[in-house]
């Protein structure tokens, strides 16, 4: 006999705390012990997309989650379906990125025995998230659900993990779905004391420095750093996730450029130089601070929504620790700085430097393409409406570096974990949250077929992007590295596929890229396309080595 859905089960109540919270996505893949999920939300207004992979889909909720600050949202079952989670939301975590993941679990009276996709889940879930907890009975759901929603968009965000065994799910809820689970508390500036304090440093400096991180580039902070960094005139250089050339352009102070993975960038030359370090949302995730801070008996002063982890090479002075927005204000009536003109000098010529190098890449017609002619290229595509999506790998050290962004959060890359395959999948959960909007995303060949496959998702929910492939052959990004450390590389070459037949056979568009002049063309039309379109593009990646190299770079001499 059919059952049919019982409205008042604690699926349906999830999926009710998921509504009253804002959700409008949930991403993930069915099974047999999350299916009464599943049902409840084919009665939502939420709009659940079935992904080919658990991973991708925890790849989509983290660009939710990225980009709005609220919740991200996948599902999965158990066993095999949870633990193909852990990636993604290992990934989210290190990013900073706020997901709810929710993973089917066998009835609560089988879960010591050795029975079908049977996991200890919770226990797996906990070095991979910030609060990983199991619905033991429905009156504990919505304690479980609010806590972590709570846990996963406060502080750092980061990703949370909730087990629900398949008879909680069935059971009657006997709680109120609509009470307030998950409803955020306000945070106010740091402390009095603690303005007071960097303030005091900061007037003191002659060659300050802002280093902005992944945290300062949500949309609701970049008023204020905007705002901060025009008041004061500090100088600031950016990690590769951190907010970058826009907020010069909105009116900051003088950009220097950014900084991440080699401690070999001029902007890394101006940080050397500074004899206060403020930090702006950083994580030592983003560049190891034993790297970059060689002059450590210089203060180091800390703005964050949460306490800095301590260690040898970076133990703040100052920290102002709540929302950050609200701490830029509140220090910067206290800031009153008196720079070295000397030091804003070297500031502006930093940043010049860095686009001559960038500009080189307009006298570069060769073919393979050169990865700068490849950038500027990019660069031309990404209007103030364009969102960009990178994956790792040699692709990701050259935009990082020398493709700017236009406003807050504009390009998406994984620069914790540097997990590989994160860009198509974030591509189309964008072209979801952004649609009619430009989506533009870039791989290696390498990292393309990790999450390939879920160009039938795109196609099937209608999303819309342009996926660039740098096609080397290998994975490249490691091949370097070994040939500088080792003298050979080992491992990382790869075989050839034709990316456009690959694309065209899950009915997206392709485009063969033979010379570099045809790239402008291939965009302007692929822009234009109604389903997702890849750019094969091959690339001459044979002065890579010359990224580990000095500070001042050419790559035409």
């Amino acid at each position: 006999m059919v059952q049919p859905n019982n409205l008042k089960n604690c699926s349906n109540a999830i999926v009710k705390i998921l509504e009253n919270h804002g959700v409008t996505h949930v991403f993930g893949v069915p099974g047999a012990k999350i299916d009464s999920l599943f049902i409840a939300l084919k009665h939502s207004k939420i709009k659940l997309v079935l992904c080919r992979h658990e991973q991708n889909a925890a790849f989509m909720a983290a660009a939710f989650g990225r980009v709005t600050g609220k919740i991200g949202v996948c599902v999965a079952t158990s066993g095999p379906g949870v633990t193909n989670l852990v990636t993604g939301l290992a990934t989210a975590t290190s990013e900073g990125d706020a997901v709810l993941a929710i993973g089917g679990e066998v009835p609560v009276d089988e879960r010591l025995k050795k029975t079908h996709q049977s996991l200890d889940a919770t226990t797996l879930m906990k070095p991979a998230t910030k609060f990983s907890a199991e619905v033991m009975t429905p009156y504990q759901l919505g304690e479980v659900f609010g806590n972590a929603i709570r846990a996963a968009e406060s502080g750092r965000p980061g990703a949370v993990f909730v087990s629900l065994p398949k008879d909680v799910g069935l059971a009657d809820y006997p709680g109120d779905s609509n009470a307030s689970w998950g409803k955020a508390v306000d945070a106010g500036a740091g402390s009095q004391s603690s303005v007071f304090q960097a303030a005091t440093v900061l007037n003191a400096a002659k060659r300050p420095i802002a280093v902005l991180g992944m945290q300062s580039s949500t949309g609701d902070t970049a008023e204020a750093l905007v705002a901060f960094l025009k008041k004061t005139g500090i100088p600031y250089v950016s990690t590769f996730q951190g907010a970058g050339a826009w907020v010069e352009n909105k009116g900051g102070s003088t950009y220097g450029g950014r900084i991440g993975l080699f401690r070999n960038q001029p902007a890394d030359k101006l940080l050397d130089q500074a004899d206060v370090v403020l930090t702006i949302g950083y994580d030592a995730i983003e560049y190891d601070p034993s790297i970059w801070n060689t002059a450590t008996n210089r203060p180091i002063l800390c703005v964050d929504a949460i306490a800095a982890n301590q260690d040898n090479t970076f133990l703040p002075t100052a920290e102002l620790i709540g929302d950050i927005g609200a701490s830029l204000s509140a220090l910067a009536e206290q800031v009153h700085t008196k720079i070295d003109p000397a030091y804003l000098a070297t500031a502006q010529s930093t940043f010049a430097e860095l686009q001559s190098t960038i500009a080189e890449g307009d006298k570069m017609d060769g073919f393979p393409v050169q990865p700068l002619r490849l950038i500027r290229e990019l660069q031309k595509q990404m209007t103030s409406d364009t969102h960009v999506t990178l994956d790792v790998g040699s692709n990701y050290i050259w935009t990082n570096r020398y493709c700017a962004a236009d406003h807050a959060r504009q390009v998406l890359v994984s620069n914790g974990q540097q997990t590989l395959g994160v860009a198509l999948p974030w591509a189309i959960a964008l072209s979801l949250l952004y649609p009619g909007q430009r989506i533009l995303s870039s791989s290696g060949d390498g990292g393309f077929l990790f999450t390939a496959t879920e160009l039938e998702t795109a196609v099937r929910v209608g999303a819309k992007f342009v996926h660039v492939i740098w096609d080397s052959h290998s994975y490249d990004m490691v091949s370097f590295q070994e040939v500088a450390h080792y003298g050979e590389s080992a491992g990382v070459k790869l075989g050839d596929y034709d990316p456009v037949t690959f694309a065209e056979s899950f009915g997206c568009k392709g485009y063969r890229i033979t010379s570099a002049d045809q790239l402008p063309s291939a965009f302007e039309e692929a822009f234009k396309s109604d389903v997702p379109v890849i750019i094969h593009v091959p690339v001459d990646y044979s002065l890579n080595e010359r990224l580990m190299r000095d500070v001042h770079q050419s790559y035409l001499n």
